[in-house]
C-alpha cells in the first residue's frame, strides 16, 4: 500500500490496520511512504501492537521509504508447544459434563472438581433428550467430561444415549481398572474414544500438578484401554511453554503407541482452581457449547465463570446454539481478530 505523504497520526495507521486485517499472521505488508516522520513512528507503533518491521529501504536518501511489516502472530504460532486448532462450526460439537466429583483435585482444574465437590450429575433422561436434539440438528461429535466420568454410576447409560455420535470420554484413567468400573469399560463400544490426561514423560510434573502416584496409574490406564481395543488420545496440560518437556512426552507416547494425531498439549486456563494461566472470555475464546446439570456454557474451560453462562438449563439445545451464533455474528462483524481456539480435544 502507498501511504503518500500521510504521517502516522493523519490516517496512515488506519490504512495499515485495515490492510492488516486481510492478512494471516506472519504475512508481510509492503508500505510505501514519502513522510520522513514515518521512519521513526512506524517501528514504534509496530512494536506497541506486536507487529514487526522486517525491513526498511529508501528509494533515495530523502525518501520515499519502503517498509515490510510482518503481521503479529507468526513467531508465537510457529514456536509454541501448545496444540493449535481451528474454529469448529457451531452445532457440530457438544461438550457434556457428566459430573463434577473426581478422585483427584488437580491444581489447575477449571471445573473445581475434587473428591469433595458436589457430584452435580447429568441425569440420563436429560442426556437422552439433549443428545437426541443434538443429532436432529446435525450434531456429530460429543465429548463427555467431568469431574471424572467413571465416577458417574450411570455413565454407561449416558454413553448409550449418545449412540450414533462420535463419542469421546475424557478421563484420568485411574479408576476403571477393577470391579464395576472395569466391567463398564469392557462393555463400552469400541467406537468410543478414551482421552486420557498425562502431563509429562516422567512422574515429576504430572504428580506435582495432579497427585502423587497419579502418573503411574494413568499410564497403566492408557495401556489397559489400548489393550482392550479403544482408541486412546492423550492430553497434557501445562502452565507454561516447555519444549524439552513436550519433546520428552512425545517420545514416551511414541513408545506407548499413541498416534501423533491423538496427542494434545494445552495451556492452563485461568479459571476454576487456577489463579494463573490463559485469560479466557467470550470476546477472546472460540465457542465450544457445553452442557452441565446446571445449564449451558460458552466453553468447557469456563463452567465456573458466571459470565460465560449461556442458559440456566441444558435444554432446548436449539436456543443454546442460537445464542452462540448470534453472539458470534455481532463479534465477527466488529472484529475478526483476537479470539483464540482453546483446544480441549
Amino acid at each position: 500500500m502507498d501511504g503518500g505523504d500521510m504521517d502516522c497520526g493523519s490516517g496512515l495507521l488506519l490504512l495499515i490496520t485495515r490492510a492488516m486485517r486481510r492478512l494471516e499472521p506472519g504475512q508481510l505488508l509492503g508500505v510505501r511512504s514519502a513522510e520522513p516522520s514515518v521512519v521513526v513512528d512506524l517501528p514504534v507503533w509496530a512494536e506497541l501492537v506486536g507487529h514487526d518491521v522486517d525491513a526498511q529501504v529508501s528509494e533515495t536518501p530523502d525518501g520515499p521509504w519502503w517498509f515490510a511489516v510482518r503481521k503479529a502472530g507468526s513467531a508465537a504460532a510457529s514456536a509454541t508447544t501448545f496444540s493449535q486448532g481451528e474454529r469448529t462450526p457451531v452445532g457440530r460439537r457438544l461438550w457434556a459434563y457428566t459430573n463434577f466429583d473426581c478422585n483427584l483435585a488437580c491444581a489447575y482444574c477449571c471445573a473445581e472438581s475434587s473428591p469433595r465437590a458436589a457430584a452435580r450429575r447429568l441425569e440420563p433422561d436429560v442426556a437422552r433428550d439433549v443428545f437426541a436434539e443434538f443429532r436432529s440438528l446435525g450434531g456429530r461429535e460429543l465429548l463427555l467430561t467431568g469431574g471424572e466420568p467413571f465416577m458417574h454410576p450411570e455413565l454407561g447409560e449416558l454413553v448409550d444415549a449418545a449412540a450414533g455420535l462420535e463419542r469421546t470420554i475424557l478421563t484420568n484413567a485411574m479408576i476403571f481398572g477393577r470391579g464395576r468400573r472395569r466391567e463398564l469399560l469392557e462393555s463400552l463400544d469400541r467406537s468410543v474414544t478414551m482421552q486420557v490426561s498425562l502431563d509429562s514423560a516422567t512422574p515429576d510434573l504430572h504428580d506435582r500438578q495432579r497427585a502423587a502416584g497419579s502418573w503411574a496409574r494413568a499410564l497403566d490406564g492408557i495401556g489397559l484401554a489400548s489393550t482392550l481395543g479403544f482408541r486412546v488420545r492423550v492430553a497434557a496440560t501445562l502452565y507454561e511453554e516447555d519444549a524439552a518437556g513436550v519433546a520428552a512426552l512425545h517420545r514416551r507416547l511414541d513408545a506407548e503407541g499413541i498416534a501423533r494425531d491423538d496427542r494434545l498439549i494445552r495451556p492452563v486456563a485461568r479459571e476454576g482452581f487456577a489463579d494463573t494461566g490463559v485469560h479466557v472470555s467470550i470476546d477472546t475464546l472460540e465457542p465450544e457449547p457445553t452442557i452441565t446439570a446446571d445449564g449451558a456454557w460458552w466453553h468447557p474451560v469456563a463452567v465456573t465463570n458466571s459470565h460465560m453462562r449461556i442458559a440456566d438449563a441444558p435444554l432446548p439445545l436449539t436456543e443454546v446454539f442460537g445464542v452462540v451464533r448470534d453472539t458470534l455474528a455481532v463479534q465477527d462483524a466488529a472484529a475478526r481478530s483476537g479470539r483464540e481456539v482453546f483446544r480441549c480435544a
